[in-house]
């Protein structure tokens, strides 16, 4: 058998994806994610807080609830249903730093956990840091947004 022949039997026997039930999945749980968020905000702001600390304040909670999730074993859950759903931006980052710590921890805290909390998030925060700072140097010589 071939390299061609071996890829059409492939395509022949893998499983198709449900893409419009995927798609509705995704959107009703990425949307019921932001609109927990915006219950918090809006709670936070009837207990008093201004609204751009409630706003930051969500995104420290809805870290928290995604670890705790993540610990919980109920983010892989909803994941699984959800798919990238569950990616709005602070609960997947959340859930890409929780997860491989959670399976490293029995290695130790500093060679489990600690060396396996980066190994996803390790790369994103390398390359936003290296963007950011690329940017701000196109500003400072520039003086205007590139």
């Amino acid at each position: 058998m071939n390299k061609e022949q071996y890829r059409a039997l492939a395509e022949r026997r893998a499983d198709r994806s449900p893409v419009v039930s995927n798609t509705v999945a995704a959107y009703l749980v990425g949307g019921s994610i932001c609109l927990f968020g915006e219950a918090i905000r809006n709670l936070y702001q009837i207990l008093g807080v201004e609204k751009q600390e409630a706003s930051l304040l969500v995104t420290v909670t809805l870290i928290l609830l995604a670890v705790i999730a993540t610990g919980l074993g109920v983010f892989d859950t909803v994941a699984r249903v959800a798919g990238a759903g569950t990616l709005v931006p602070v609960t997947g980052f959340a859930n890409a730093v929780a997860s491989p710590a959670l399976d490293l921890g029995a290695e130790g805290i500093v060679v489990g956990i600690g060396a396996g909390i980066f190994k996803v998030a390790g790369p994103v925060l390398l390359f936003s840091t290296l963007a950011g700072a690329l940017y701000g140097l196109g500003y400072w010589f520039f003086g205007a947004v590139i």
